[in-house]
């Protein structure tokens, strides 16, 4: 379905995992959050478990995607273009990554703010590490490159569940 590529225009980690809460979910952590894919290779499956069909492959290792309900071994996922499906838990990273949206390259800056230098340019629909957010803005890294960016310039830090 996703076929992805990293890129970042330059110019001259990972996000903590959420605090485990045993009774919340099979998992212990808390549903929604997000997380990533782990391999090139995810089957999405209509239901949570390999005798459901396959609805799509996912062929893009790191993408973003919001986990919206678990079972003891698979998870229901939401992904950046909306589709949602079930994957097993070992194709599931823990590391926090985002996906930049719009049409256009967005800019990251030095420092939290919008009138920092800017350090490099990330291409639309590029992944990156999310390395924490703070009072709106995002520290990403990517390809050896760091620098913040205005949260709303992502896909995969805001809160409320992104599919249905």
């Amino acid at each position: 379905m996703l076929g992805l590529a990293l890129a970042v225009l330059a110019l001259p980690g990972v996000a903590a995992a959420a605090p485990r809460n045993p009774e919340a979910t099979p998992s212990g952590f808390p549903v929604p959050r997000y997380l990533s894919l782990k391999f090139d290779k995810v089957n999405a499956r209509a239901g949570p478990g390999d005798d459901h069909r396959v609805l799509w492959v996912y062929r893009a290792r790191g993408l973003p995607v919001q986990i919206v309900a678990e079972t003891r071994e698979w998870r229901r996922i939401c992904d950046p273009e909306g589709g949602v499906a079930w994957v097993h838990r070992r194709v599931i990273d823990g590391r926090q990554t985002v996906m930049t949206q719009g049409a256009e390259p967005v800019a990251l800056r030095r420092r939290p703010k919008a009138e920092a230098q800017i350090t490099a340019y990330v291409n639309p629909r590029s992944i990156a590490a999310l390395d924490k957010c703070e009072k709106g803005w995002c520290r990403l890294s990517l390809e050896g490159v760091r620098g913040w960016t205005p949260e709303t310039a992502l896909w995969g830090v805001a809160a409320p569940v992104q599919c249905r």
